[in-house]
């Protein structure tokens, strides 16, 4: 069976109010979720195409020649909730290109909203939760000529309505998934505003995060962790080196969480002499000191901490599970270490009032990271942020519900207006980001750090978009 797998164009994004110019991930990083699909439709025989529209700079008339060209039995499209204008969309062009060709929604927001997208237009299949095994199942169905009605973990509709999908079991041997289909992509073509080397590409190297955020939104991924060996990961990185990629951006919810593994994937790095650079995502209360030199020994040059608030009630409120001297321990820790940190920080959650946001501010300029990044606290789906505002009036209804019912490309989120209005959030935002990066001797101090010129010019490029704010 002839399979193309769709990241779409990123032109209709949901405004979420997170700034987009510095966005961590900012560039073009590749498809991750679905270079897994095409792997594993590959490893079971199918043929695969991955159209990555928005490293190809592809607009809605030229996705659709590439799909007709492509002639697919099967569309599969990445479908996130801020995203899912262009997922439909990208649903309707494939339609129009290939008429008999049968569309699948998978993602976070499929997952949410199993039964409202399977009944959209255009779309008749949602894939729910990890797809790697569900996606070649429906491919084995559809080449088989039989329905979908044996398939966990896939939403259709029928003649007395859409059936409602079975939430499948998550994979417990991550080693057992091939690694991502990288080279079925303009692989050198991927970069990141932060990475030192391009290209760069994405890798998980674990899936789940057992701890409880208020305002987590990873459905898919489900709570428990289950990590890959440390020898899994070390193969697929020198596979990536010998492609020419050796900057990679570990996507994991929490790459620290198992210290003895940690140091296994730092030893089988330096074991195979890996001459890479690499960062992850870790929690403050994870960490030590020999960890961070061991880890800064393999060549992890960035981590990217979520601190979320500078004031330890408002932590209390979104169950971070973690002190502002833990922070400030981290962030020291680390920077002794020789790596750099990326500090993520929301205003206006629950219970938020100025003086929690002034906190958070000076908290931010405090810790001094290397690169921070605010946004303003936006109630995502399936969170219980979203829950516990619906069930204290904050938030009116459930819009996000109607949303997916509906869809429509003039839908706004909302905020948690408790005590401050929506405009006045967005304008302490942009104050933070200026308050941190145009204090006196941060530009400087970066500038003597930067070592090539592509770094420096995207760097510029994000000071220049913290100016227009």
């Amino acid at each position: 069976m002839k399979v193309v797998l769709v990241n779409p164009p990123a032109e209709n994004t949901l405004q979420t109010e997170v700034p987009e110019v510095l966005e961590s991930e900012r560039g073009h990083n590749p498809p991750l979720g679905i270079l897994y699909l095409a792997s594993s439709l590959l490893a079971a025989g199918h043929e695969v195409e991955v159209v990555d529209a928005q490293v190809e700079g592809l607009d809605y008339p030229r996705l659709k020649d590439a799909i007709a060209k492509a002639r697919p039995q099967l569309v599969g499209v990445t479908a996130m909730s801020f995203t899912l204008i262009d997922a439909i969309y990208t649903a309707a062009v494939a339609k129009a290109a290939v008429p008999d060709a049968k569309v699948a929604l998978g993602g976070p927001h499929p997952t949410i909203y199993p039964t409202e997208t399977a009944a959209l237009s255009d779309v008749d299949y949602a894939i729910v939760g990890e797809g790697e095994r569900t996606i070649v199942e429906l491919a084995g169905a559809l080449d088989a000529g039989t329905d979908a009605s044996a398939i966990k973990g896939v939403s259709y509709k029928t003649p007395v309505g859409v059936r409602p999908s079975v939430m499948p079991d998550f994979i417990e041997d991550l080693d057992s998934l091939p690694f991502p289909a990288r080279k079925l992509t303009p692989y050198m073509k991927y970069s990141s505003l932060l990475a030192k080397r391009t290209p760069v590409t994405t890798m998980f190297t674990s899936r789940g995060c057992p701890y409880r955020c208020l305002f987590c939104d990873r459905p898919q991924m489900g709570k428990r962790f289950r990590a890959r060996s440390a020898a899994n990961v070390g193969d697929e990185m020198e596979e990536c080196v010998r492609m020419g990629i050796r900057e990679f951006l570990v996507y994991d919810d929490t790459f620290t969480i198992d210290r003895k593994r940690v140091l296994d994937v730092c030893s089988e790095i330096k074991g195979r002499g890996l001459d890479i650079g690499w960062d992850v995502r870790a929690r403050v209360n994870t960490v030590d000191e020999e960890m961070l030199r061991i880890l800064k020994g393999a060549g992890c040059e960035r981590i990217h901490y979520g601190v979320e608030s500078g004031n330890e009630n408002i932590l209390g409120v979104l169950r971070k599970g973690i002190t502002l001297k833990q922070a400030q321990d981290a962030f020291r820790m680390t920077r002794e270490a020789g790596i750099d940190t990326l500090a993520y920080f929301m205003i206006g959650s629950p219970r938020e009032t100025r003086a929690t946001i002034e906190d958070t501010i000076r908290f931010a300029i405090k810790l001094a990271p290397d690169y921070v990044h605010f946004s303003v606290t936006t109630p995502f789906p399936a969170t219980d942020l979203y829950r516990m505002g619906l069930e204290e009036g904050i938030l009116k209804s459930d819009y996000w519900l109607k949303f997916a019912k509906n869809p429509t490309a003039t839908f706004t989120p909302a905020l948690w207006e408790e005590n401050i209005r929506r405009e006045e959030l967005i304008r302490l935002m942009h104050s933070a980001y200026r308050r941190f990066y145009l204090r006196g001797g941060y530009v400087l101090r970066r500038l003597r750090r930067v070592k090539s010129g592509g770094e420096l010019l995207r760097k510029a490029r994000a000071g220049l978009g913290v100016l227009d704010m």
